[in-house]
């Protein structure tokens, strides 16, 4: 999979470090990955879930939240946001 755009782990873990090696973990997975549909990608992420149109990955424990849009088809995924649990709670991010 084609991950849109690493930048903004990078940016997201300056802030946050403890993040880090949940994020990266999730990065090597999907980039190496070849996902066809969330029920793929629910095999090797059983915590994702669908939520209006993104999906949600829990990242170090559910201490954070990684929201992206996949296109299995085009094999693209475009990271959205990454935020605090709190955060994600207020959804904010559902707006825009």
């Amino acid at each position: 999979m084609h991950i849109i755009t690493r930048k903004r782990i990078q940016e997201f873990t300056s802030k946050y470090p403890d993040s880090a090696p949940s994020l990266e973990n999730w990065y090597r997975i999907v980039k190496r990955a070849e996902y066809n549909s969330f029920n793929e990608l629910k095999q090797h992420f059983r915590s994702a879930d669908y939520v209006d149109g993104f999906v949600v990955f829990n990242i170090s424990g559910n201490k954070y939240r990684l929201i992206v849009a996949i296109h299995f088809n085009r094999k693209r995924v475009y990271i959205r946001h990454i935020l605090t649990h709190q955060e994600y709670d207020r959804e904010k991010w559902k707006r825009g």
